[in-house]
């Protein structure tokens, strides 16, 4: 009982109190606004890289396992991508612009983390595409549509 109240508890501290944003989402902004000063201070590509894999290594174990083979997937296969981290999540970038990005679902207590896609992305189908897909393991089949995926982002 003590701790599903104590879950309760860690919740509502992450719930909104209210209009306006949740604790978990002003401290993602305030994050961003970190990247941002970073950014401005150093444009390396081992410097992004360096920062995403310690905000791998924060990750729930199952998060830490996608986001790894993720990033190797990224590595290996597009090494014409950047690394830099966008609202505290690790994402990939093509002259500056993010392309990709990780979401894990420990970051705000969600059923799945997500590969998302930005508008720079050239991922359009017509009139209707997804933006995001769900993750909830990763395997070959996974990865190789990823890799099809940011493949025809970058294109």
């Amino acid at each position: 009982m003590a701790r599903k109240q104590e879950k309760q508890e860690q919740t509502q501290i992450k719930k909104k109190d209210g209009p306006g944003f949740s604790e978990t989402e002003r401290a993602a902004m305030k994050e961003r606004a970190e990247e941002i000063k970073r950014e401005k201070s150093s444009r390396s590509k081992t410097d992004g890289e360096q920062t995403i894999l310690e905000k791998i290594e924060e990750m729930a174990a199952d998060d830490k396992k996608i986001a790894s083979s993720l990033h190797q997937l990224i590595k290996q296969n597009f090494p014409e991508l950047g690394y830099r981290t966008w609202y505290g999540f690790p994402a990939y970038t093509k002259d500056g612009k993010v392309i990709t990005f990780f979401h894990p679902s420990g970051r705000f207590d969600e059923r799945y983390s997500t590969l998302g896609f930005s508008v720079d992305a050239k991922l359009d189908d017509g009139v209707f595409w997804p933006t995001s897909y769900a993750l909830t393991e990763w395997n070959d089949k996974v990865a190789a549509e990823i890799k099809r995926l940011i493949k025809k982002a970058v294109a």
